[in-house]
């Protein structure tokens, strides 16, 4: 009897993997999570952000609940053309972007399969986001001289937000051919290079603000 190939495993807009890379990628199941609870976490951030800015708008003694003192300053940095680098706040982009990552990560958990051509747009979306987020905290860092916590808790979310979504498609050939996850995940350590981002983000500001 002549076999009928796998629907799932042939589609290459399917969400599940071809047999060959099937080996139980680690992030796959806390990437919904991650997506829904990091994206809640960043549109709330960004959502507040927008609110100070516009209430800083219209009162110019207005003091943001995120100023504390001279480091600590959303005050200071809202104030900056680089708050609003395409002529409104940067926050009404989070606004966006995080609303499609909590809906992203929604449809993952109720069962959605996406196609490759959605994940290859969450793909730019989510790098877009973190080269921004960069551009970001160079600018706080050594050009502002301020921080915004909760432009933190932005940069805090979108890196493992961009990384795992990478990894995600790298291992389901979204834009090259499928990739095993013991690569993607460097052998068990994929969570790694975002402790070291963390690590080193927080070594220059310890070192630039406080030391």
């Amino acid at each position: 009897m002549r076999h009928s190939p796998d629907p799932v495993e042939s589609s290459p807009d399917s969400d599940a993997p071809p047999r060959e890379v099937r080996d139980g990628a680690p992030f796959a199941r806390s990437l919904p999570w991650l997506l829904l609870i990091g994206g809640v976490v960043g549109l709330v951030a960004s959502f507040v952000l927008t609110v100070e800015k516009f209430a800083l708008a219209a009162d110019a003694n207005y003091i943001p609940s995120c100023s504390f003192d001279s480091v600590l300053d959303c005050g200071a940095v809202m104030a900056t053309a680089q708050a609003s680098v395409f002529g409104f706040p940067n926050s009404l982009l989070g606004i966006a972007g995080f609303a499609m990552v909590v809906a992203t990560g929604a449809g993952l958990l109720a069962g959605a399969r996406f196609a490759r051509w959605y994940w290859l747009g969450v793909q730019v979306g989510v790098t877009a986001a973190v080269v921004f987020v960069h551009w970001l905290i160079a600018q706080s860092l050594f050009v502002i001289g301020s921080l915004c916590p909760y432009c933190m808790v932005v940069w805090l979310v979108t890196v493992p937000i961009f990384w795992y979504v990478t990894l995600r498609n790298l291992h389901h050939g979204v834009f090259s051919p499928p990739v095993r996850a013991e690569v993607v995940s460097a052998a068990g350590n994929h969570l790694l290079p975002v402790v070291v981002w963390v690590v080193t983000v927080a070594a220059l500001v310890a070192y630039l603000f406080y030391l």
